[in-house]
């Protein structure tokens, strides 16, 4: 793993990547780990912003079940170290931008040019107005009953801001929880510390005491970077992909919950999920690269 200073800036002007990964991420560090492996000079640029930011452990992962997720981005980080044609930048791309001959990655006033972009830069979740939520989002306040759930085994859990899934999510939660409540978040008003987990306040003066609550997101994409390569979207709001990760911009991928394919009812926020979308997205990016070879005359 390489690291960069000023005096390294002019130079890479002129150094084009097979691929820059923008997003530290599962999805980004294993497209990081594929292109490394099969020796594509490859640029990953973490900008340090995680959409599980505030998660202390990650779950329904094998072998890694329970594991903090910095301490998963430090082993892979360490993994990819082994790979010299990989370099790690911890970085905010402002800008990416199609050439006739290239894509270009604008980092610290800098163009990076590339033949290939991996977006993996995740999405930002806003949540329901109700003060006290956002200070307990990642640990008793969660989205998904797959990473966090079982945490809740046998206790009591509510159910906030689902919608039309309210009633699927509390019957998918109802063998693991003792009781699911469904509550209204308009009728929330604070949500605070009880000593089995939350205390949630009512508007009519009564109080709920549950171990955790979940709770539906409305989520946007946490780069601006569709929008600068005007990609189209699905309805979801994330960025329309194929199985591979292609977008509707040739060379451009997109891996992990910003990215949603046909054959799925959403984007899948799932830290399994993001590792395969990224690993798929790099092998597609060396297939490509492998067939310019091929036609290119020796």
């Amino acid at each position: 793993m390489k690291s960069h200073d000023g005096s390294e800036r002019k130079r890479k002007e002129f150094i084009v990547y097979d691929a820059i990964i923008i997003g530290g991420g599962p999805a980004g560090l294993q497209a990081a780990l594929t292109l490394g492996r099969m020796h594509r000079k490859a640029l990953l640029l973490d900008s340090g912003a995680y959409r599980n930011g505030t998660v202390p452990h990650a779950h329904n992962l094998l072998t890694n079940d329970g594991r903090d997720p910095a301490e998963l981005r430090r082993l892979a980080r360490a993994e990819i170290a082994a790979y010299e044609t990989v370099e790690i930048q911890d970085a905010v791309a402002a800008e990416v931008a199609r050439t006739d001959s290239a894509l270009v990655v604008t980092v610290d006033g800098v163009p990076l040019s590339t033949t290939a972009v991996i977006l993996a830069t995740g999405l930002a979740d806003d949540l329901p107005p109700i003060p006290g939520l956002g200070e307990r989002w990642g640990d008793r306040v969660a989205n998904c009953p797959f990473c966090h759930g079982h945490e809740f085994a046998g206790q009591r859990v509510a159910v906030l801001n689902a919608g039309d899934h309210a009633a699927m999510l509390a019957a998918m939660l109802e063998p693991v929880a003792s009781e699911v409540l469904v509550i209204d978040p308009e009728g929330v008003r604070d949500v605070g510390d009880a000593a089995t987990g939350l205390r949630l306040h009512l508007d009519d003066g009564t109080t709920e005491d549950v171990a955790g609550a979940f709770v539906a997101p409305t989520s946007r994409q946490r780069a601006p970077f569709a929008d600068q390569l005007g990609l189209e979207r699905q309805e979801s709001g994330a960025v329309r992909v194929d199985p591979f990760g292609r977008t509707s911009v040739e060379g451009v991928y997109a891996v992990g919950d910003m990215a949603h394919p046909d054959h799925l009812p959403g984007p899948m926020a799932s830290l399994a999920a993001a590792i395969a979308a990224g690993q798929l997205a790099a092998v597609a990016v060396v297939q490509a690269d492998a067939q310019v070879r091929a036609a290119s005359p020796s």
